[in-house]
Formats: C-alpha cells, structure tokens, sequence
C-alpha cells in the first residue's frame, strides 16, 4: 500500500541559498511522522512544499504514489492535504461555528434569496468538536475568548470535517503550557487513531515523543537522522536534538581550554 505522502530526496533553492536539500520521509494512514528541529533547520520550507506553497526543485514528492508538483495550497488541500499553522487562520472577533466554516457556510434558500443557516452551522460544528470529544460550552462565543490550545483543536476538528487525509500541524504546541499542549496532543493522537496522516513540526521532542511513530531530524536544512520509534528512544532523541556531539566537543574545550 502506497503511502499518504512521501518525499524522497526533496531539495529547495532560494538563488544561491540552499534550504533543503535531500530530505526523505513518508507520511502513512493512521500514523504521525513528526519533523524536530530549530529554528533555520529546514522544517517551514519542507511543511510549505507539502502544503502546495512553494514548489520543490530537486527529488520527488508523491502523493499517494504519484509524483506530483503542487501549484498552489488549494491544489493541496484539493488532495486531502489540510495545513494548521502555527499563528491559525481564525477571526477572533467571529463566533467559533463561523470560524469553523470560513467561507463554507451552510446556507438556506437559492439564488439572491441565499441565506446563512446558522441553526446547521451551529450543529454541525458541535458534532465535528464532539466527535472529537471537545466539549465547548457556546458555538456562538468569540474564538478569541478561547485558550490557545481550544483555537488549535478547533482547527484540527475543521480539517478532519472537511475531508483532510493528511494533517500537517506546524508547530501546535509552541506557545502552550504544559496542560494545554497536552491537550492539543491527545486531539492529534485523536486525528491518529482516525486513520489521518499526521505531520507534527515541533522543536520540542517531549511533546513529539509520545504521540509520533517516526521522527524526521532537520539541520541547517539537512536531515540529521529519520527514526522509527521502536529505533530511537527519548533520552537519544533530545540528545541529538539539542546537538550533543556538538555540545560534548564544547564541554571539552571548555574544560580543556584549547
């Protein structure tokens, strides 16, 4: 069986900057691949050729199986390929169900006598969030009146709703305490056990490291290391994480002086 999404030796040019070069990883149904790294390592230029952004210059990237080339994030999302940025397309002053929507409203009515079916739009939305299992008290109430976490599991549940067959969140539990990101992560282990595809950016691996089922580590545009989980445990994730060769050499000069 083919999977979700596969990128094999993806590389990316800015003129004479190199941003990514021979990046590989798959996405399958039902798993979550997570991409770790700084800040500059690569991880917003790879999520931006997933989701139809920009376009890449060197290997493949298949969908499916089939090699495609994305022109826009339309084209993407057209293929099941739903992104959740880390600053979230939200209207804080909306209401949640109308944020939920965006442009899909239902409507009652045909013609010029269209209107917005608010009591649908309304129902829909708490399904989708009861589904789930996001219990919000008022569909009505602003989403800025939301806690950051609520607003990121909000737009996982839109992008479940629409259709999406691969996730890609970038970044979801940055700016989050630890409850909150907790909470963002049992909704993506939630999407997981769906049968979504998930792409989880983060720089943090003891956010990545329960939910995710392969790791991708990035820098400078490179790929440092690609694990299964069984391959990699937690301690050794941060390590390299943090660069630990690097860190071991500093510790010796340090100590040394030379």
């Amino acid at each position: 069986m083919n999977a979700l999404l596969e990128v094999r030796n993806v590389g990316k040019r800015y003129g004479t900057v190199v941003a990514l070069r021979e990046v590989s990883t798959v996405v399958n149904a039902g798993e979550v691949t997570c991409v770790l790294g700084d800040n500059g390592a690569g991880k917003s230029t790879l999520i931006k050729i997933l989701a139809g952004v920009h376009q890449h210059d060197e290997g493949e990237f298949l969908v499916e199986g089939a090699p495609v080339r994305f022109a826009s994030p339309r084209e993407a999302l057209d293929r099941g390929i739903a992104t959740v940025y880390q600053d979230l397309a939200v209207v804080p002053l909306m209401s949640v169900w109308r944020n939920f929507f965006l442009g899909s409203e239902p409507t009652v009515g045909f013609g010029p006598f269209r209107a917005l079916d608010r009591r649908k739009g309304r129902e829909l939305t708490k399904k989708a969030l009861a589904d789930l299992g996001i219990d919000l008290r008022d569909v009505e109430q602003p989403v800025g009146t939301l806690s950051g976490g609520e607003r990121q599991c909000v737009a996982i549940a839109r992008a479940i709703h629409f259709g999406a067959k691969v996730l890609i969140l970038d970044e979801p539990t940055a700016a989050l305490g630890v409850k909150q990101a907790g909470v963002v992560l049992r909704y993506v282990a939630q999407a997981r056990d769906r049968g979504l595809g998930v792409v989880l950016i983060t720089h943090n691996p003891h956010h990545a490291y329960p939910v995710a089922d392969r790791f991708l580590l990035l820098k400078r545009g490179t790929a440092l290391g690609s694990y299964e989980k069984a391959e990699i445990e937690l301690p050794e994730l941060t390590r390299q994480m943090a660069g630990g060769a690097e860190l071991e050499a500093l510790e010796h000069e340090l100590r040394t002086g030379s």
